[in-house]
């Protein structure tokens, strides 16, 4: 059995998720603590209870050690370096979203996985919930027959703090991706066109826009629209958003927390001014672990495996390119085209 010698880079609240994971497989050993707070790093390896050396530079760590793997739970800011640098050190990289902070610099470190042939995978755990996988096998079996639009509805209104309050677009460039990446996964679809308006509403405690309002072309023909804030108090979406999805035959409703709901139009009553419709139920198969541990028993498989995981970087690109697009439509006041 290969044992995967991981270095951990960063320090935040991610990191004791991810190290929590790593000690739950018998292929798994950490072999370094990476954070330019050198006491922060140690910090994190005596919490772990990890008898490993820590270092304030990733390129040490590798040359140093002879790890096969790199957990990225950096800040957004660091993680085009950090990716480079373990790709082009030999290492293979699980990270936290997104790629980078600019579509080029994501673009980039995409090419550098590429050229070294290493496998970046990349952190999207709302894929792995059980209720969105039955609401995609109700999409995938054709049920409601073909999808003409999706919707999806998110409004929250968190206190961060920090970063994101200062960000110019916190609930886009933040936040919007895992619901993006959402619409792509439960369709199949990916964008080809997007039309963005960003606002901040009154009230809001965020220096950027905090809301937005999308609307997407997809691949299939079909249209994706989101509505989104980080600064809505009161009547709560889940973090999963509130989504509806309607097709030729009939629709799915998902309120991001409960089992779907799927209506079809009933074909065994006469037609009327409005249509009969049945329930469908979905049997809900999946088994797999949910969150956090869920999206990296993927990433462990598709590396044990060799194959690319559900979030390798070439496909969260197209999710990444979501998140930019829409910003760039905002910002120029156009429909933007992929």
């Amino acid at each position: 059995m290969k044992i995967h010698k991981i270095i951990v880079a960063g320090c935040g609240t991610m990191a004791h998720t991810w190290l929590d994971y790593a000690s739950q497989r018998n292929n798994a050993e950490v072999a370094g603590v990476v954070d330019v707070n050198a006491a922060a790093a140690k910090e994190l390896a005596e919490s772990h209870s990890l008898q490993v050396p820590v270092f304030t530079n990733l390129a040490d760590a590798l040359e140093q050690t002879d790890a096969s793997l790199v957990f990225d739970v950096t800040v957004p800011a660091a993680h085009k370096q950090v990716v480079t640098t373990a790709l082009k050190g030999g290492c293979h990289v699980f990270g936290e979203k997104p790629i980078a902070e600019t579509l080029k610099d994501a673009s980039e470190v995409v090419k550098t996985a590429q050229k070294t042939g290493k496998n970046y995978f990349v952190m999207q755990n709302r894929r792995y919930q059980k209720e969105i996988r039955a609401f995609k096998y109700l999409l995938d079996s054709r049920v409601i027959g073909r999808i003409g639009s999706i919707h999806a509805d998110f409004f929250l209104g968190p206190h961060f703090g920090g970063f994101r309050e200062a960000m110019k677009s916190p609930l886009i460039m933040d936040m919007a991706i895992h619901t993006f990446d959402q619409a792509r996964f439960i369709t199949g679809a990916d964008a080809v066109s997007v039309y963005c308006h960003e606002y901040n509403p009154p009230g809001s405690w965020y220096e950027g826009d905090s809301s937005a309002v999308c609307i997407f072309e997809m691949s299939d023909g079909s249209i994706f629209t989101y509505r989104g804030s980080w600064s809505a108090v009161g009547h709560s979406t889940s973090w999963e958003a509130d989504w509806r999805v309607m097709g030729s035959k009939g629709s799915v409703r998902w309120n991001g927390s409960d089992d779907p709901a799927c209506e079809i139009i009933d074909e065994s009553r006469p037609q009327g001014f409005m249509d009969s419709v049945k329930v469908v139920e979905e049997e809900n198969a999946w088994s797999g672990r949910e969150g956090h541990f869920g999206c990296l028993d993927e990433m462990f498989a598709a590396l044990e495996e060799a194959r690319p995981a559900e979030t390798d970087c070439r496909d969260n690109f197209k999710s990444m390119e979501m998140v930019f697009k829409a910003m760039e439509s905002a910002r120029s006041g156009k429909k933007i085209t992929f």
